[in-house]
């Protein structure tokens, strides 16, 4: 597995940045342009990613203002869990974003570089939506 971490403390409460993270329509504000077709409830989302690759979404575990994992309910071209790691701070909230993919070594070398800047973009993303 490749791991893929983006860090960013938030200027909010940890209640308040967990309940953003828990509906999963308010992911949308987090992905790049190259995201289109997005379609998301509560817990799903689904969306195409620069035209070339389907990926659809669900929310598989929320801990109470600690933890959002989400996983793919449609089998995508690879394994991949995404994870969300919140802790207080105070007033602010510490947040860790991890995606992990099963990539083997064609895939990790075209998949890596846009894995780790969507880690880093979705948690600037959500840092400047959540001032």
């Amino acid at each position: 597995m490749s791991t893929f971490k983006g860090t960013a403390t938030i200027n909010k409460p940890v209640n308040a940045v967990y309940l953003f993270l828990t509906d999963m329509n308010n992911h949308k504000q987090l992905m790049p342009d190259g995201v289109k077709d997005w379609q998301s409830t509560v817990n799903d989302a689904s969306f195409m990613v620069q035209n070339t690759l389907k990926l659809s979404l669900r929310i598989e575990e929320r801990i109470v203002n600690s933890e959002i994992k989400i996983m793919p309910f449609e089998k995508p071209p690879f394994d991949l869990e995404l994870k969300w790691v919140l802790s207080s701070n105070g007033d602010q909230t510490d947040v860790v974003f991890t995606i992990q993919a099963d990539l083997n070594m064609m895939m990790k070398m075209m998949a890596s570089g846009p894995l780790q800047k969507l880690a880093d973009y979705e948690v600037q993303s959500l840092a400047n939506i959540l001032k």
